[in-house]
C-alpha cells in the first residue's frame, strides 16, 4: 500500500464518520470536485478564501435539497467558478 492509497483509506474513513455525525451520506461528497474548487480558489483568489468557497458549496447545496430543488453538485461548482478570477 502506498503512502497515498493509506492516506485515502484514513480520508474515506474521516469523511463516514463526519458526515454519520451530521447526518450526510458520504456517496453525496465530492472530493475531487471539492479538492478542484478549492484549489482553484486558492491559487487564483486568496489561499484564505478556499474553506470558505467549500462553505458556500456546501450552503447551496442545502438550500437547494431543503427547497426540493434538484440539487446538482457539478452546476453549483462551475457556478462557483465563474466567480474566480483567472490570473492571479
Amino acid at each position: 500500500m502506498t503512502d497515498l492509497t493509506a492516506a485515502e483509506q484514513e480520508w474515506r474513513t474521516w469523511i463516514a464518520d463526519a458526515c454519520a455525525s451530521v447526518g450526510v451520506d458520504p456517496a453525496d461528497v465530492d472530493v475531487t470536485g471539492i479538492h478542484g474548487l478549492t484549489k482553484d480558489i486558492a491559487h487564483h483568489l486568496a489561499r484564505p478564501m478556499a474553506p470558505v468557497g467549500s462553505f458556500i458549496l456546501g450552503l447551496a447545496v442545502g438550500a437547494r435539497g431543503a427547497g426540493g430543488h434538484t440539487v446538482s453538485q457539478d452546476e453549483l461548482l462551475a457556478a462557483l467558478r465563474t466567480t474566480v478570477p483567472t490570473t492571479s
